[in-house]
């Protein structure tokens, strides 16, 4: 398990970031879960709507893509690594429409290795590490690459 000594601050540290970025606050962007392995963010449908009734695709792919960069923000906080992160690249496949609230969870690619990204942090100031984030049921994913860069 991840030993984040005050996970709670923490948390809301990383909720108060997200509610400071105006198109995030505005699609009422919450964070629902975290743990060890992933973490999950969760948005109402209603503010995310489409003119079909469903979620609108630019939302799907927005809270995929901050599940991402929450969770590799928080695992570099949570280390003790003042760092800033940015989406590098994705890609997205849409599978069927969304006629629920977003939850999207983000997780590290089964390939990645975060104590080999943080070891390559600490040696360069900077690393990436591919994440896999879904919507709920599956109705859609992302393959996102974050870059960490030391701050300073």
């Amino acid at each position: 398990m991840l030993d984040i000594p005050d996970r709670s601050s923490l948390l809301q540290q990383l909720q108060a970031t997200l509610d400071a970025m105006p198109p995030v606050a505005a699609m009422g962007i919450r964070i629902a879960a975290c743990d060890h392995e992933s973490l999950c963010l969760q948005a109402p449908l209603g503010v995310n709507v489409n003119d079909k009734g469903n979620a609108f695709g630019g939302s799907l792919a927005s809270v995929m893509t901050l599940a991402g960069w929450a969770l590799v923000s928080m695992r570099l906080s949570a280390s003790g690594r003042d760092a800033e992160v940015y989406v590098a690249d994705s890609s997205i496949r849409y599978r069927s429409p969304v006629y629920a609230d977003l939850v999207a969870t983000a997780r590290a690619a089964p390939d990645q290795d975060w104590a080999a990204f943080l070891a390559l942090f600490d040696k360069r100031g900077r690393a990436r590490l591919t994440v896999h984030a879904r919507v709920d049921g599956g109705a859609a994913e992302l393959e996102g690459r974050f870059v960490a860069l030391a701050r300073g």
